[in-house]
């Protein structure tokens, strides 16, 4: 008989492990790259957003401690006193945004429905693609073209014509020079025509055909079917396209800059010169030469990513809820 220690378990060293499969053992490195590297990723986003919100604070530090909360409503901008506050800029960049969101978006919408309603396949393609051409032309163009182009034909047609009109108002009275905030916003809504245009196209082709169907044979004109049942279903992502146009408005910096005039004063008329936060920091952060100054101009910038980060970040969540909504129609 043997003994029991025969049937004892054999040692761990003794135990090996069925060897893999070609296959598996080929794609195991790449399985787990696929696994570690959108996570890597993620994170060193969040690392550097984090890293930029915590110098951006930092160098914002000694106007933060010495004016606090009043800096966001205090209209004197005197670097040789070192009194600062940042309304005047503020001022500046929601007149001229509000100026362009008005202008550009009944126009961005009409070509994002004629583009998927009703122009032919050829040509809505080809129109597109000048559309969104615009957006490809850099900053500094657009001011060169604003302040030799635009700029004489508001001094010498538009101004006159809003002053002979609409002149009784404080908004459209005073003369004009040809640049100040009218023009800047003239300029931004060129500027951010196709990004409206691009993603209004995009949601209304996400509208599903069969809402134009329903209300087509309900009896409804196609121009009925697309106000009362098209429009309404992408209210939420056309709203998201003007959101996230409103966040490129407000950080525009050098066509603005060229076309603005400038002049740190809160002001009624829409002829006179204003300033926008990215103007005074492009235009003086270069000049600052006190610690108290930079700060300041760095608060500025605290200011605007804030504005823009939130302004974007609603945008984002307008669109979503329209493609959640769409995906659950579907289903």
């Amino acid at each position: 008989m043997p003994s029991w220690t025969s049937w004892s378990r054999p040692a761990s060293s003794d135990v090996r492990e069925p060897p893999c499969d070609a296959h598996s053992c080929r794609h195991a490195p790449r399985a787990l790259a696929s696994a570690l590297g959108p996570a890597f990723f993620a994170v060193a986003l969040i690392g550097i957003f984090a890293l930029l919100v915590y110098e951006i604070i930092r160098g914002s530090s000694l106007s933060l401690s010495r004016f606090g909360v009043g800096f966001l409503f205090e209209k004197t901008w005197d670097p040789v006193i070192e009194h600062f506050g940042a309304a005047t800029f503020a001022y500046g960049t929601v007149v001229t945004s509000t100026i362009a969101l008005v202008l550009a978006a009944p126009v961005g919408i009409g070509i994002a429905i004629f583009l998927v309603e009703m122009a032919p396949a050829g040509a809505g393609h080809a129109i597109g693609f000048l559309v969104e051409l615009l957006a490809a032309i850099p900053s500094i163009v657009y001011g060169l073209w604003g302040l030799f182009v635009l700029a004489p034909i508001v001094r010498e047609i538009v101004a006159p014509a809003l002053r002979s009109t609409l002149g009784f108002l404080p908004l459209f009275a005073g003369e004009s020079h040809g640049v100040g905030m009218l023009t800047g916003g003239l300029i931004l809504s060129v500027m951010i025509l196709p990004f409206i245009a691009a993603v209004s196209r995009d949601v209304l082709r996400a509208v599903p055909q069969t809402q134009r169907e329903a209300a087509l044979a309900l009896g409804a004109t196609k121009w009925e079917s697309i106000w009362h049942v098209v429009l309404p279903y992408g209210r939420a992502g056309i709203s998201g396209a003007i959101i996230l146009s409103l966040g490129r408005a407000l950080g525009e910096t050098m066509a603005v800059t060229m076309v603005i005039g400038n002049n740190p004063q809160i002001v009624t008329s829409l002829f006179d010169p204003g300033y926008t936060m990215s103007s005074v920091i492009a235009n003086e952060y270069a000049e600052a030469s006190s610690p108290m100054y930079l700060s300041a101009l760095t608060e500025v910038g605290l200011l605007l990513f804030a504005v823009t980060f939130l302004v974007n970040g609603l945008a984002r969540v307008l669109i979503w809820r329209m493609a959640g909504g769409h995906t659950s129609e579907h289903a």
